[in-house]
């Protein structure tokens, strides 16, 4: 019996194609044909600032010609730690012209996790905020990194904002030293000038385009390897599934570059259909609902910390989201419950749509497949996009289950990476050719199919932890705590939180002698804050005399989990 999800999306789930015809160009062709269509039309707004489709192309070839003189190749990395900003869309685009890779990570890394991208990547040339410059300084001479372009946020801003932010946020910016060898955004692009040789390089649907960071199937971070296909096959995929986009319409993007959501489905899939992003470059979830108001924006996408934040702040009580023609989850499981308080929240706000869930993996871009327009299930996380096949397996082999029984979720499509980088094992056990002449990605992930096609998802079979979106690895970050001097021995779980979903806090035992006191702690914390990202940084330790083991001597992490379960629901019940 057939019981992979591969063609769900006809018939009385909606008229969307089941297999749809893909660009085999770049990226950047697919922007620089919308620019021919509508040169005027706005490509995005940054604070205020909109910039159309020709000046953005103007930019980016401007931004192709400056890699080339300072020496950047096809096929070179470029490490990308920016927020969402003009120059670092200038940036991403400009090295698939050139047919360079772009290498995007979170600008708020650690100094050793940037050291760690930047390594693993083999980057040539690293851009960077002012307000990071002394992260990438620090462990410069620890990378391969030949060049360090640094960009200001206000050279992206208009005349009046530019004067308001230099009041403000701009203050607060340490000053870069007038003879640090860098190279300041501004000066970076006239560089351009001296490039008068061929600065285009071909590329196909195949080629390598960019990096993106996952812990893969072991938790270990890894480079995923995308390729141009991958990105604009997802423009496609978005396209037939919401067949009521048009040339124009508005995305609120929010998710961050470095994330596949973020960079696939806010900023490529939108400039590659002929949409206008508007950039957030730092979110807040104040700043989000003014925006969405202000712009009267079509689109928004965002984790369930998102919709849970949005449902809180008094200035949406009287919003007007009649606007709206699509509201997407992803990034971690929407509660049902959540979800059924925002639909009633967008239905009192005149918005004519609901919440409509998707799932994937960094190792797709992100989204696979999403629930349908005409069709929604509860719990569900929906059905394939055109050309992507899912199907359930008994865990880590290719035997399928039958519907309603629950097993490894399996993604096949036009938008499956190439590999993970300096992991060839790795690549090797994540995917898989089966008898079908498909390649498929074991995620990790527990999920039940039924007989419609619609997956509904079970949990993670790796540990993790996801907070606001992003995916916390508990061995990355007890290496870290581990290493501390203080420390014996450490282990770190998720909890619930109401507003990120889930939130990691480390458990510690201390070398004996070391008193567990708030001075122990205060110095364990500030070493940890030198070593781990802000966004996955345990807010909460608490020291134990002994940790759980498990027969085999593991420090058995699920007990933790029970008890500060048990403890929750003592909590609650006292009141």
């Amino acid at each position: 019996m057939e019981i992979t999800a591969k063609r769900p999306w006809l018939g009385s789930l909606g008229e969307v194609p089941a297999s749809l015809d893909y660009f085999q160009g770049s990226m950047v062709e697919m922007l620089e044909n919308n620019a021919k269509r509508y040169p005027n039309s706005i490509a995005f707004d940054f604070m205020g600032k909109p910039t159309a489709y020709r000046e953005m192309m103007a930019n980016i070839e401007k931004c192709a010609r400056s890699l080339r003189t300072i020496g950047v190749r096809e096929n070179d990395r470029v490490t990308i730690a920016m927020p969402n900003c003009p120059q670092a869309i200038y940036m991403f685009y400009g090295l698939n012209m050139i047919g360079a890779v772009a290498n995007m990570v979170h600008p708020l890394s650690s100094e050793k996790e940037l050291e760690f991208y930047i390594n693993e990547s083999e980057s040539v040339t690293v851009i960077t905020l002012d307000q990071f410059y002394h992260k990438i300084e620090a462990i410069r001479e620890n990378t391969c990194a030949v060049n360090v372009i640094i960009a200001r946020i206000k050279d992206a801003l208009s005349k009046p904002m530019k004067a308001g932010y230099m009041l403000t946020e701009g203050r607060k910016i340490k000053k870069i030293p007038s003879d640090a060898p860098v190279i300041l955004w501004d000066d970076f692009m006239r560089l351009g000038k001296a490039c008068f040789w061929n600065y285009r390089v071909k590329r196909g649907a195949e080629d390598a385009a960019a990096i993106l960071y996952s812990g893969g199937t072991t938790g270990t971070t890894k480079g995923i390897m995308l390729t141009n296909l991958n990105f604009n096959a997802l423009a496609a995929q978005l396209k037939a599934t919401n067949p009521m986009f048009c040339v124009g319409d508005r995305m609120l993007a929010a998710m961050p570059l470095f994330h596949g959501f973020g960079l696939g489905v806010c900023i490529h899939s939108m400039l590659a259909l002929g949409g206008r992003c508007v950039l957030v470059p730092r979110f807040t979830a104040a700043s989000y609902s003014k925006l969405i108001t202000k712009y009267r924006c079509n689109f928004i996408a965002g984790v369930p910390t998102l919709y849970e934040a949005l449902l809180r702040l008094p200035n949406m009580e009287k919003a007007d989201l009649s606007h709206l023609k699509g509201v997407f989850s992803g990034g971690d499981s929407l509660s049902v419950e959540l979800k059924k308080r925002f639909d009633k929240f967008l239905s009192g706000h005149k918005a004519t749509v609901q919440v409509r869930e998707g799932y994937g993996t960094t190792e797709t871009v992100t989204a696979c497949c999403l629930t349908p327009i005409t069709k929604a299930k509860e719990g569900s996380i929906g059905i394939p996009f055109p050309d992507t096949y899912i199907k359930i397996v008994k865990p880590g082999t290719d035997e399928e289950l039958p519907y309603g029984e629950e097993g490894e979720i399996l993604l096949a499509g036009p938008t499956v990476m190439k590999m993970y980088i300096k992991h060839p094992e790795e690549t090797a056990q994540t995917l898989r050719r089966h008898a079908d002449g498909l390649t498929w990605v074991y995620t990790g992930d527990l999920g039940v199919m039924d007989e419609e096609g619609f997956i509904f998802f079970r949990g993670r079979a790796k540990r993790m932890i996801i907070s606001s979106g992003y995916n916390i690895y508990p061995a990355q970050l007890e290496n870290v705590f581990d290493a501390n001097e203080l420390v014996q021995m450490s282990c770190v779980i998720g909890v619930p939180d109401a507003y990120r979903m889930q939130r990691p806090k480390a458990f510690v035992t201390l070398k004996p002698g070391v008193p567990a006191n708030e001075e122990t702690r205060q110095k364990i914390m500030d070493y940890a804050a030198k070593n781990i990202a802000k966004y996955a940084l345990p807010k909460e330790l608490e020291f134990r005399d002994t940790l759980p083991k498990t027969l085999v001597g593991k420090v058995a992490y699920r007990q933790l989990e029970e008890e500060e379960a048990a403890k929750r629901e003592k909590k609650d019940v006292n009141g």
